[in-house]
């Protein structure tokens, strides 16, 4: 393991970059890190009830302060915190520091409405750099790598966590963010990268750019693919695997929360590893707020536990996913978030039945003669919503084929997910392509 020191928290902290994997933190027994957990909690309650107005009002009328926690159970009597709350108290009213003693900040692009503003101090860069670099190690990456960072930088927190983590890591950076996607591929190919950090939907635009190109990825110095910022199916993992040819690995997180780096697959491909020694994760029923059983489905609620500038009591997510604490085949204790199907907010309700996007992704990626670039059309007739999918035909398809293959896909997903849609089958390259985070719906129902 090489030099390790003792944090204030009485955790054992590798300082050999060169070996990121801290068997003390990773792999501690399950009742201790309960223990760290709770020791954190309490803390971070304080810092919160103490620094925060409007967290210690709902804690007040909730009736329960910091000192009334006496075991992690006593998280559910907290109060929850929602991202309107961020866009309510904009711009700094949800810190628990001056903005005199901030290191950085970040925020959302706001094209929803108010952009939500995130801050650090120097303290929160510092461990968001290290759980980076835990995640960048646990996928696969090393010190001495390449990495191509095509994640966006500036205020959204991709571009800049996937960097800094990176360099923790002992790894050179390529800092190349999106677009340019030709000269992108010129340099994977010079530069010979190890590791690739991007959205899914960008890794698979430059696999096509690529091969418009006639340059085949498959064949250059990349081993290892980053990629999240948006849901993605593993359908569109075995895509991304098979044009680039690498190894697809996924990443989570939230700017509300830290940004990426909350949790990170391993490995063994079997779940994201939230790390809990920083992070509290709940599941719960997102209409009943009671827990759900685990490895039932239902949203995810972070509650912070190290963040100095920004504490997150109870976060709903509105991720909707699944959690394990089985023991994985890599030894890490630290239970595995199984792959967000998607938000409780971008579900659709068609014709009675829940659709996610990444549901339907995962049923038409691979079909015969169909690209992996969609779009969802929403749109209301009388009282019900309808869906339209348009989605793009392989390159040298023949546009006769296109009505054959809309009843194919069509056919496809009704009998797998049981609702009735249009398929539209396009020319290649008529889906719009994203260099961030892709559009998967077109919502043309009337706002209320």
């Amino acid at each position: 393991m090489g030099a390790r020191t003792i944090t204030e928290a009485g955790i054992i902290k590798s300082t050999d970059l060169g070996s990121y994997f801290d068997t003390h933190a990773e792999t501690m027994p399950r009742e201790t890190l309960a223990l760290l957990q709770f020791d954190r909690l309490r803390k971070s309650l304080q810092n919160a009830y103490d620094n925060v107005l409007l967290h210690r009002q709902r804690m007040d009328a909730n009736g329960v302060a910091p000192q009334d926690v006496k075991t992690l159970g006593d998280l559910r009597r907290l109060p929850f915190t929602f991202k309107t709350d961020l866009r309510d108290h904009y711009p700094y009213g949800m810190f628990a520091r001056p903005v005199s003693s901030l290191a950085r900040l970040h925020a959302s692009s706001g094209t929803t409405g108010k952009a939500t503003l995130v801050g650090y101090t120097k303290s929160d860069i510092d461990n968001w750099a290290d759980l980076m670099a835990r995640s960048l190690h646990a996928s696969g990456a090393r010190a001495g790598d390449i990495v191509h960072n095509a994640y966006g930088y500036g205020l959204f927190t991709g571009g800049l966590g996937a960097h800094y983590g990176a360099e923790r890591l002992g790894a050179a950076v390529v800092p190349v963010s999106g677009g340019s996607t030709e000269r992108q591929i010129e340099l994977i190919m010079d530069l010979k990268p190890r590791v690739l950090c991007a959205t899914p939907s960008y890794a698979l635009a430059m696999g096509e750019v690529a091969e418009q190109l006639g340059i085949d990825l498959r064949n250059s110095a990349l081993q290892v693919g980053v990629f999240g910022a948006e849901p993605w199916s593993s359908a569109m993992r075995y895509e991304i695997e098979e044009r680039l040819g690498l190894r697809a690995l996924d990443i989570y997180g939230l700017s509300e929360i830290m940004g990426p780096g909350v949790a990170c697959e391993c490995t063994a491909q079997a779940g994201l590893h939230g790390w809990e020694d920083h992070f509290l994760f709940e599941v719960l029923d997102p209409e009943t707020h009671e827990p759900v059983q685990e490895g039932h489905a239902g949203e995810l609620v972070i509650t912070t536990l190290t963040k100095q500038a920004l504490p997150m009591l109870r976060y709903r997510t509105r991720d909707i996913t699944k959690i394990t604490t089985a023991p994985c085949e890599c030894g890490r204790t630290h239970l595995r978030i199984l792959r967000i199907a998607g938000r409780s907010d971008d579900m659709l309700i068609i014709r009675g039945i829940n659709v996610y996007p990444s549901q339907i992704e995962a049923v038409l990626i691979g079909r015969p003669m169909l690209a992996p670039h969609y779009q969802l059309v929403v749109e209301r007739q009388g009282a019900l919503d309808n869906v339209t999918i348009e989605v793009e035909a392989q390159a040298g398809v023949s546009e006769e084929a296109f009505t054959s293959i809309a009843h194919d896909a069509r056919h496809h997903v009704k009998s797998m997910m049981g609702i009735s849609t249009r398929v539209i089958v396009k020319f290649p390259g008529e889906i719009p392509r994203s260099q961030g985070k892709a559009v998967r719906v077109r919502d043309l129902r009337p706002k209320s």
